[in-house]
């Protein structure tokens, strides 16, 4: 069976030598009581130790027995329950959550990386956590303060745990044209009436209660997205002692079988009559809903990396251990029949961009963590505005991209294998269907790139991509960066690209959503470039250099970083042969 390890000293070099977070945290008052850098060593020493030892020994066994459902209810996979209570005990729920309601206020910078090992042990254990986390993070950014001091401690604790119900069969990423409604009562309190499908978590034998935050529609509500409010439905009532009370009127209609992820319980949710409080303003729900789905989208992203983290732990040790053939240049094993299979030029090339891909995507989810620590926890006004356009500009980005090359990167790793590869009991088929979905769900990377190039970039003037730019370049010109020139070279093209896009987009309707996927990747692979020669640098500073990370840089930027040429080339022959074809002949 595969082991994980969670990659605990790449995590340590991003976080104290590339971006030196002690030093940030320092400065933030909101953090700077909370956590310094020996504090953050034990938490990712605990958090390896949990996700290494009690998680991943779960991964199988969960995948051959899933989540079932039976009148109602839905039992998780064999030692699920136990490990969640663990896990609860242990406060992870509460990790980032707000101290003032029971959470532990740790960085976003550290939460990503606990995220990462998360999704790489056991996705379907992760994603139990990951919807309660949100829901935490919406009740605690929009609900009244009686609604945040009755039901956020409770689930900081994992007594309690959280959903998001936004699609219904009709209605997907489209969400004005959601049919559930909503009737206020005399108490001041709502009854909820529809149905919502794709919901994680939305039943489940992991804690005593449920609390799912539902989109509807009131009967005066204005058409589309605008009329669309956001409501707090507990699957139990609480009493006014913040003990259970009776059933609430919701009901799990059915689970889904799916081709990955099998062990969370992805559900048909029922609302009939079911007794609901309004979070935030009426009308505003989608604005409120969306500071959890851009935590989720974050998080997703993640569940990307963390496969692709597994899928390459696998496949090294198996590259180190399979004995095929002899190297090209001669025998390196002599003392063996054959030579292992990692001394083949092929196998290097798919080992080396699984790993470039993945540590370059690890330091720009603490890179994006950064961001939100900043926007969430500055005291310098100027400096929290920059870091907002940036989550607002990169989230996108974040999840499309790490999804996108973590799914490359998990078929990669199942390529290494070859014939083994498709076998069960190695589980890298496994990994290639669990992170299968998180190209789909909480927004398509179709519709993330749509987001990126139209609402982002075009709609903004191209502000917020200048931001990013802006430091990119000033890095890169300063003396004797590594990979200065190619860094700069790339920044600009996507600069030129950007504007020729806005210029375009006047004349070409079609032109934005037949380029916005090719430009996302352009974008990534940028954004990756800054990553690789911001650790280069501090692999050059380190005493000793760190040689792994700079022979990575180095094939990056040689074997990677081009693929923006083509994407450009791609993106500038427009839209028009797209339409050419009449649909008939489809």
């Amino acid at each position: 069976m595969p082991e994980f390890n969670a990659p605990l000293t790449d995590m340590r070099f991003l976080l104290n030598e590339v971006f030196c977070a002690p030093a940030l945290w320092a400065r933030l008052p909101a953090l700077a009581d909370t956590i310094d850098g020996h504090t953050a060593d034990a938490i990712l020493d605990e958090a390896g130790k949990l996700t290494a030892g009690l998680l991943a020994p779960l991964n199988r066994s969960g995948d051959e027995e899933g989540a079932h459902w039976e009148q109602g209810q839905v039992r998780t996979p064999c030692g699920f329950k136990e490990a969640y209570a663990t896990y609860a005990e242990g406060g992870w729920v509460g990790l980032s959550g707000n101290p003032r309601f029971g959470g532990m206020g740790m960085p976003k910078m550290l939460a990503v990386c606990f995220e990462e090992m998360l999704y790489a042990a056991n996705c379907s254990f992760a994603l139990y956590s990951a919807l309660s986390s949100g829901a935490c993070l919406a009740i605690d950014a929009h609900a009244s303060e009686a609604l945040k001091s009755r039901y956020l401690p409770p689930m900081y604790e994992g007594r309690w745990a959280g959903s998001m119900c936004l699609t219904e069969a009709h209605a997907g990423t489209d969400l004005g044209l959601i049919r559930t409604r909503a009737q206020v009562q005399a108490d001041g309190s709502y009854r909820i009436s529809g149905s919502k499908i794709f919901i994680t978590g939305g039943e489940q034998d992991l804690t005593e209660n449920i609390i799912h935050l539902v989109l509807a529609k009131l009967p005066d509500a204005p058409v589309g997205p605008k009329g669309i409010s956001l409501f707090l439905v507990p699957k139990r009532l609480v009493n006014d002692d913040g003990s259970l009370g009776e059933p609430n009127a919701v009901s799990c209609g059915s689970i889904e079988h799916k081709m990955g992820i099998k062990a969370s319980a992805t559900c048909v949710m029922n609302f009939d009559g079911a007794q609901g409080w309004l979070i935030g303003e009426e009308n505003k729900g989608l604005a409120a809903m969306f500071t959890m789905m851009n935590y989720e989208r974050l998080s997703i992203g993640i569940q990307g990396l963390g496969c692709a983290e597994a899928s390459y732990q696998n496949a090294r040790a198996y590259a180190r251990d399979r004995l095929q053939s002899r190297a090209p240049a001669g025998p390196v094993a002599t003392g063996k029949i054959a030579d292992p299979i990692i001394v083949h030029p092929d196998v290097r090339r798919m080992l080396l961009t699984m790993k470039a891909m993945t540590e370059g995507g690890r330091a720009f989810a603490c890179y994006v963590g950064q961001q939100l620590d900043l926007a969430k926890f500055s005291d310098q006004g100027e400096e929290q505005q920059r870091a907002t356009q940036l989550v607002a500009l990169l989230t996108p980005v974040a999840k499309a991209f790490f999804t996108d090359t973590g799914f490359d990167s998990c078929v990669l790793g199942q390529q290494i294998f070859g014939g083994h590869g498709y076998i069960r009991e190695w589980g890298q088929e496994q990994l290639v269907r669990d992170v299968r979905i998180a190209q789909i769900y909480e927004g398509t990377n179709g519709i993330q790139a749509l987001d990126l190039l139209g609402r982002k970039v075009v709609c903004n003037g191209g502000k917020a991509l200048r931001v990013f730019t802006e430091e990119i370049v000033q890095f890169a010109q300063q003396q004797h960066r590594p990979y200065g020139a190619e860094l700069v070279a790339a920044t600009r093209r996507l600069e030129a690209l950007s504007d020729w896009l806005m210029q375009q987009a006047k004349v070409d309707a079609n032109l934005l959503g037949s380029s916005c996927v090719e430009y996302l990747q352009l974008f990534g692979y940028v954004a990756y470039a800054y990553m690789w020669a911001r650790m280069d640098q501090a692999a050059i500073d380190h005493s000793p250099p760190h040689q792994a990370k700079q022979a990575t840089a180095a094939f990056f930027f040689s074997r990677l970083l081009p693929r923006i040429e083509s994407l450009d080339t791609s993106i500038r022959a427009g839209s028009r042969d797209l339409f050419c074809l009449g649909e008939e002949h489809f």
